[in-house]
């Protein structure tokens, strides 16, 4: 299917949280806008993604009676991005991020609220609040999308029960609970039956959270403000008049295909995780060529602003990517699944992850990110190096492993397949996986030894509110630490993956791309992962790609509506 018109006010290439904001804002200013993409469906990684938005200061906080402030949230970077490189992108962000959260609950189908016991990822450092800067999209109902709702790209199933129903994580304590409390049960039993009546007319649960509602609401106000979207389509290029962006080129059947933009582009097309050539330029050589984002995250945009006189990529960020561990493993159709290992299992008590050698090399506890950072770090550039999460049967039975839901009576098809070793002992269980059984068996023994008594001397889990946080609160006396005694034992591989890229395009405080020499290139914008990270690699709380994905694309779709349409003669003449 083709545009319906040859030229629009703004184009946004890729239809993530970023490119969405962009597009939303930009109609709501009231200009007609096309959002190309180049799947058949909208939500990009956004839609997989727990869906936490990172704004400091941001004004659900108030409202929910939670204290934060600008001042306390530069404290906070200032020790967890301690990097001058994107001071100023920064600054704007903390200025407009509350804003953008306004502007979009007030002129668009965004709803959001405040997480409020979800800390930073370093709750020890001066300015870190223990909850409330995170964001978290509320539920939508996916009805409310009509036959659109087909397009929106749906959660990954290893995180949905039953086939499709997604779950709130306010409901997993109570999912926990079923059959020990007659409250978790009655509460279940409403979910499923709820679920059941919603699969009569739907090829999944119509009940959204996460990342998923996010995507969806996005959605909800790209439809209701009538922008258009071309699905399945490919930018091959974009249109230039003089040094000034006009347009795109896309490929329509044989020929090329030229679209006007009066006012700009938005390049929002998710970064470079699946091109291996950047990988392999950027990448440290020990994180391999595992990603637990969605394929389509190919370079695109990077590419069309270089050409475009784009200024070399953040290529001083600390971190290329933000980082997850993940395991691997074959679903039912053939097709590969990457789990990422974020907050489900590694803090709860009962598991460690040991290198190739079988030692601990890291607090379990610590976010995904540091945790992937001590696995680079250990596997010394070696991208095959093997790591392993172990646990015994109680934590399994417990709180499930990766993919491998709690409370699943038969783990055969999971053992049968790989992707969970077993054995009766742990001598025989390191013999599985490679590893010398005399060092696994010792690091197991001495890891119990204070475990017995919640307590880790080695790693300190459990020692701070976010680590607490993550683990199993009803779990005395340390919710993040428990011996490992309880035959048979298990054994999970586990690979350093990103969660996105952290190297993009240098912008300016608007979303403007930037040239070599500092000067905006007129009518080139980009946000999400094709620019570059005002984080500089580092992560320091929940939320921190989706809080400046939606910051900047607002910037984006409001400095395109204040700005100067380009004359017709300069369409004409680039077309």
């Amino acid at each position: 299917m083709m545009p319906a018109h040859e030229t629009y006010d703004v184009i946004v290439i890729g239809a993530g949280a970023g490119g969405m904001t962009a597009a939303a804002v930009a109609a709501a200013e009231g200009l007609r806008v096309l959002v190309i993409e180049k799947t058949a469906f909208v939500g990009g990684t956004t839609a997989w993604s727990g869906g936490m938005v990172w704004i400091p200061a941001n004004p659900k906080m108030k409202e929910a009676g939670l204290s934060d402030s600008v001042t306390d949230a530069v404290q906070y970077l200032a020790s967890t991005v301690p990097e001058p490189a994107n001071a100023g992108l920064r600054a704007a962000f903390l200025a407009r991020g509350p804003e953008a959260i306004a502007y979009l609950e007030a002129k668009t189908e965004v709803r959001l609220q405040p997480v409020k016991a979800y800390p930073d990822y370093y709750p020890e450092r001066l300015g870190a609040t223990p909850g409330g800067r995170v964001l978290e999209p509320v539920a939508f109902d996916g009805r409310r999308l009509g036959a659109s709702f087909a397009r929106l790209r749906p959660p990954l199933p290893e995180f949905t029960l039953f086939g499709g129903m997604m779950v709130n994580r306010l409901d997993i304590p109570h999912l926990r609970r079923v059959g020990k409390s007659l409250r978790s049960t009655l509460r279940a039993a409403r979910l499923v039956s709820e679920y059941a009546l919603q699969r009569l007319r739907n090829p999944r649960g119509t009940t959204l959270y996460l990342g998923n509602a996010l995507a969806a609401r996005l959605y909800a106000s790209l439809l209701a403000r009538q922008v258009e979207i071309l699905f399945s389509a490919d930018v091959e290029d974009l249109s230039m008049q003089g040094d000034r962006v006009v347009g795109v080129v896309i490929r329509h059947g044989s020929r090329d295909r030229p679209i006007s933009a009066r006012r700009g582009v938005v390049l929002a097309t998710g970064g470079f995780s699946h091109d291996a050539a950047l990988r392999k330029r950027f990448f440290p050589p020990a994180a391999g060529f595992v990603s637990a984002t969605n394929t389509s995250g190919t370079g695109d945009g990077l590419r069309f602003a270089t050409t475009a006189g784009g200024a070399a990529l953040n290529t001083d960020a600390t971190s290329p990517a933000y980082w997850v561990p993940a395991s691997l493993f074959r679903r039912a159709d053939g097709s590969r699944g990457v789990f990422p290992h974020t907050v489900t299992d590694r803090a709860k008590p009962g598991v460690i992850a040991v290198n190739a050698a079988g030692r601990r090399f890291v607090n379990e506890a610590l976010s995904y990110h540091e945790f992937v950072l001590a696995m680079l770090r250990d596997g010394n550039g070696e991208p095959d190096r093997p790591f392993h999460l172990i646990c015994d049967r109680q934590f399994l039975w417990s709180y499930g492993l990766g993919r491998i839901k709690p409370f699943t009576r038969n783990v055969r098809r999971y053992a049968a397949s790989g992707e969970l070793i077993e054995a009766p002992d742990i001598e025989q269980l390191a013999a599985k996986i490679g590893i010398k059984p005399p060092a696994l068996a010792a690091t197991i023994a001495n890891y119990n030894t204070d475990a017995k008594e919640g307590r880790d001397p080695e790693f300190g889990r459990g020692s701070t509110i976010y680590q607490r946080h993550l683990g199993d609160a009803a779990h005395k006396p340390n919710p993040c630490v428990a011996p490992i005694i309880r035959a048979p034992f298990f054994a999970m591989r586990i690979y350093p993956a990103d969660l996105g890229t952290a190297i993009g395009m240098k912008v300016d405080a608007q979303a403007r791309v930037l040239r070599d020499d500092g000067t905006p290139i007129a009518g080139l914008y980009a946000c999400g992962n094709d620019m570059g990270s005002i984080m500089n690699g580092n992560y320091p709380g929940p939320g921190i790609t989706l809080g400046p994905a939606l910051t900047f694309g607002y910037v984006a779709g409001r400095h395109l509506a204040e700005g100067a349409a380009v004359t017709m003669s300069a369409v004409t003449a680039s077309v």
